[in-house]
């Protein structure tokens, strides 16, 4: 996997327990367990677990263990990796799940959720139990999206409640994250 971009494709990977929690890692170690793997063109996006990097087109769930299975023998603990391509990036990024009045509203944060997999309508429904007026809820994917409608630390709900009630572990980032990254690694053309 030499640092050339022909046959690659450009992956983001959103690491959970970086930086929070005391498990401190500094950007530029991260960078080097990355690319420790062969993955090539790394770098990394604020200091909350955002690593982006380039391998052969191919199997994102198969990198995911790859770099969870590195990252725990290297740091001693558990990180769980969402891995995106920047053509899902983008999708995700430009996805409107509620209204603009709603996502523009003062106060209000939107927050996606990075997922496994798709969660099944029974964890759906168990997610929308928890609507209310400060908190709305969207699946779509591998996405779970949280309207805020006051600041986080403010609602009952969390990224823990998230995980409880879809039964699976998840990333949290705030969509204005999610939307600064993908304007800065746009979906490229080869693939």
């Amino acid at each position: 996997m030499g640092a050339s971009a022909a046959g690659t494709t450009r992956f983001i990977a959103f690491l959970r327990a970086i930086n929070v929690g005391g498990h401190n890692v500094k950007m530029d170690r991260l960078r080097e367990l990355f690319g420790a793997l062969g993955l090539s063109n790394v770098e990394t996006f604020i200091a909350s677990g955002n690593v982006i990097f380039r391998a052969p087109s191919g199997s994102a769930e198969s990198l995911e263990r790859e770099i969870e299975n590195h990252l725990r023998e290297s740091l001693g603990y558990e990180v769980a990796t969402f891995i995106r391509s920047d053509s899902e990036l983008a999708d995700i990024a430009s996805y409107r799940p509620f209204a603009a009045s709603e996502l523009d509203g003062e106060g209000n944060s939107l927050y996606v959720a990075f997922l496994p997999a798709p969660p099944d309508e029974g964890a759906r429904q168990r997610l929308s139990t928890f609507r209310t007026e400060v908190d709305d809820f969207h699946v779509r994917g591998r996405e779970a999206y949280w309207l805020c409608r006051k600041k986080m630390s403010e609602s009952a709900f969390s990224g823990a409640l998230l995980e409880k009630t879809l039964g699976m572990p998840a990333t949290m980032r705030n969509a204005t994250t999610v939307k600064k990254l993908a304007a800065k690694y746009p979906a490229s053309d080869d693939g």
